[in-house]
């Protein structure tokens, strides 16, 4: 689906700008998305016994933009950058994780937006969506004792290393 400036739909990761506020196009995409990844899930799982309970062959392909559609459809808020990189908004940020296949979850904000004070909470939301999605899903502590997320699709769904 196109956004308004004609480039295709982008889930966010937290590392892009602020996005407007909720509005029916920006909604519509993100549930256009977040369904034709369920219907992905539903067309290309025929194997197991809940096709849309584990992650399809193409989100452990594609895991950031997977884990973002998820997150966003869930209504959970990411993060956002100012074009300097500097945060303006608490929320969750998406990257590549340390595993081949793996997504690393934070829960980041400008100084002074308390976003260190709400990660448990929000890293708990997310773990809650992506559990209900099938991914497999540990929580850690990183520098300074901030927590985050390792995002990984569970054994047995072909990963990108071949586990």
């Amino acid at each position: 689906m196109d956004t308004e400036d004609g480039a295709g739909f982008e889930p966010a990761t937290g590392d892009g700008p602020r996005a407007p506020e909720p509005d029916g196009k920006r909604s519509a995409s993100v549930r256009t998305a977040f369904e034709g990844m369920l219907q992905i899930r539903r067309l290309t799982n025929t194997g197991h016994t809940d096709p849309q309970g584990v992650p399809a062959r193409w989100e452990v392909l594609r895991p950031v933009r997977a884990v973002a559609i998820a997150l966003e459809a869930s209504g959970l808020a990411p993060s956002a950058v100012d074009g300097s990189g500097l945060r303006t908004a608490a929320g969750y940020r998406l990257q590549q994780g340390e595993a081949p296949g793996g997504v690393r979850v934070e829960w980041l904000g400008p100084p002074g937006s308390g976003a260190s004070r709400s990660e448990e909470a929000g890293l708990t939301r997310c773990s809650a969506v992506l559990r209900e999605l099938g991914w497999t899903v540990l929580l850690y502590r990183g520098a300074r004792r901030r927590r985050f997320l390792e995002v990984e699709p569970p054994a047995g769904t072909g990963r990108p290393d071949g586990g």
